[in-house]
């Protein structure tokens, strides 16, 4: 029987080689062309023509994954990674590799030594890896290329899955950006009742591309205080023995998570959960190149992106590069044929409870198909031209309310809208579900409720995160808005349009269920809001860019609107707009 202190050495030892190893395939990737484990003595032959990537992020992340690896091999835990600072793709790409994940979806990439060459040469090169995740990448259901929508996308991945924890690396550059800021209000709206928990790490690293970062301007208190006002428990985990300290966060955060499931889903308990929240403070391009030329690399915001870009004309930089490349002693981590020894995976998990492997990460094998109503029983009559009058907004409220109830047990719908379904005449939908919310009410406040599955918060970022999430898991939903604010996250429905766009060419990759917007206060009504309201750019940015895959509707009345809406929820990897 192994004692706690030899249990702790064992897992110390183990987090040690294994970081060594993924942060050598990391470092790698960004250099190597040939030699990739330096069996020989390093040349410039061996160095990438052209060389791209970031640095500074990746040895945090694989900090993360290494100890999220840990937690799911001791508990067994159910868990998908998302990755939000940018650039981090080395990262992600070391550890699916090293979990074998890549090699069972991609052959080139098998856990040898051979398919680490392909892993280390393909990074960043032409028709190989790219510097962000995507579709391609296993496990992936974030397009990396834009900040600030990793912690939303991981709340709607985790709604409505109960047994699911997402957990969400958020950069410190990217915390700055106002959609991420707001997203951490999304506790307010996830019920431990029946849905699963996120558990954001905040990655302070403690600068960005060419400065510090807020975040890492802040002392420890600052950091602490702010998010217990956000209704987090945070755990700060800096200094010496980041790892001890990191096992116990991760340890104590995952048991937090079991007490509010447990509380919420035997006696009730579901107002103002205290979910907790990791901060890491680690340094930025940790264990690289300590110094360069008498400037400070680790631990600054040189080690941003590559941290010696000219080691091909610089004798000293590509010195620095050979002596950071050997520090990991590749050589004692793999065997002769260039695959990890059985060592280095003894804590990494196996079959389909690696991250990579999440099922909810591929959200077309889970989806089921939306039932139904019968449009006939919303049909209105008109029995005398220009004399009848019916909302389509109102009637086709209707119709969604009824799909929350045909869909009652299967729970794969919801409504998102930014504080407007009364407005919008669709108050028709409270009658069969509420308002989320799961902090403390008036007892004057209307339709709302804990189980609701309205989702309103005055953020477009914040509803569309929630949104995007929800759908590459396999479910459905509809986000209704004035056609002022559509635009608000037009640059977001970009990125996503990328996703799905990519992800159609992918065999592994299935459908998902369509993303659905209807515009409503039209900027060509002049009513009381008048210029200030104007804005009716949405429907011809998102058909200019992405047309082959994109469709607007303009139905002119109420019963148009209802087979325009059941038409565009049944379909799968689209995005369709309904003006009304």
């Amino acid at each position: 029987m192994i004692n706690k202190m030899q249990k702790s050495k064992e897992v110390l030892n183990w987090l040690q080689k294994y970081l060594r190893y993924v942060d050598y395939l990391s470092a790698a990737q960004l250099y190597l062309k040939d030699n990739f484990f330096l069996k020989k003595p390093l040349k410039l032959e061996h160095i990438k023509d052209r060389i791209l990537g970031h640095w500074g992020t990746v040895p945090g992340q694989n900090f993360i994954y290494a100890h999220a690896n840990y937690l799911i091999s001791r508990y067994g835990a159910n868990m998908m990674f998302i990755s939000g600072p940018g650039h981090g793709a080395p990262a992600v790409f070391s550890n699916l590799f090293a979990e074998g994940t890549f090699g069972d979806f991609y052959e080139e990439y098998s856990r040898s030594g051979k398919g680490a060459a392909h892993l280390i040469k393909d990074f960043s090169w032409p028709y190989g890896l790219t510097s962000h995740v995507t579709p391609m990448t296993p496990g992936s259901i974030l397009e990396g290329g834009e900040l600030g929508y990793s912690l939303a996308t991981a709340f709607g991945a985790v709604m409505d899955n109960p047994d699911l924890i997402a957990v969400c690396g958020v950069g410190d550059g990217e915390a700055e950006t106002g959609p991420l800021a707001a997203a951490w209000q999304s506790n307010k709206f996830l019920n431990p009742a029946e849905s699963g928990a996120v558990l954001p790490i905040l990655h302070d690293n403690g600068y960005k591309i060419s400065g510090p970062t807020i975040f890492g301007a802040m002392r420890d208190s600052e950091i602490s205080a702010y998010f217990k006002g956000l209704g987090y428990e945070p755990f700060m985990v800096g200094g010496a023995n980041l790892h001890l300290k990191m096992l116990d966060a991760m340890e104590r955060s995952y048991k937090m998570i079991l007490k509010i499931w447990k509380d919420a889903r035997e006696k009730g308990k579901v107002l103002a959960p205290k979910w907790p929240v990791i901060i890491l403070r680690s340094p930025k391009g940790w264990h690289g190149v300590s110094s360069a030329d008498g400037k400070k690399v680790e631990g600054n915001f040189r080690s941003h992106g590559i941290p010696l870009a000219d080691v091909k004309e610089n004798p000293k930089h590509f010195k620095l590069l050979e002596q950071w490349l050997k520090s990991y002693r590749v050589q004692e981590l793999i065997d002769f044929k260039g695959a990890p020894k059985p060592e280095i995976l003894k804590f990494v998990p196996s079959g389909n409870l690696r991250m990579g492997h999440n099922k909810h990460t591929f959200g077309g094998d889970v989806r089921k198909n939306l039932k139904m109503p019968d449009q006939r029983k919303y049909e209105v009559l008109i029995k005398k031209k220009g004399v009848d009058l019916a909302s389509n907004t109102a009637v086709g409220a209707k119709f969604l309310r009824d799909i929350f109830v045909e869909n009652k047990a299967e729970k794969n719908f919801r409504f998102f809208c930014p504080d407007e379904t009364d407005s919008n005449k669709m108050s028709a939908l409270f009658s069969a579900t509420k308002r989320a919310f799961v902090w403390p009410l008036k007892s004057w406040d209307e339709f709302m409720s804990p189980d609701g599955r309205v989702m309103e918060i005055l953020s477009e970022h914040t509803l569309q995160g929630w949104l995007q999430g929800f759908l590459l898991t396999g479910r459905h939903g509809l986000f209704a808005t004035y056609e002022a604010f559509a635009m608000i996250v037009a640059s977001m429905v970009d990125q996503y349009a990328k996703f799905i766009k990519q992800a159609a060419k992918i065999p592994w990759r299935k459908p998902i269920s369509s993303l659905n917007y209807l515009l409503t206060s039209l900027g060509w009504r002049q009513e009381h809001n008048g210029y200030s309201h104007q804005n009716p750019g949405f429907v011809s940015s998102v058909l200019e860019k992405h047309g082959e895959f994109c469709s607007a509707y303009f139905p002119p009345d109420a019963n148009s609107l209802l087979v325009v809406l059941e038409d565009c929820l049944k379909r799968k990897n689209s995005i369709n707009v309904i003006v009304s």
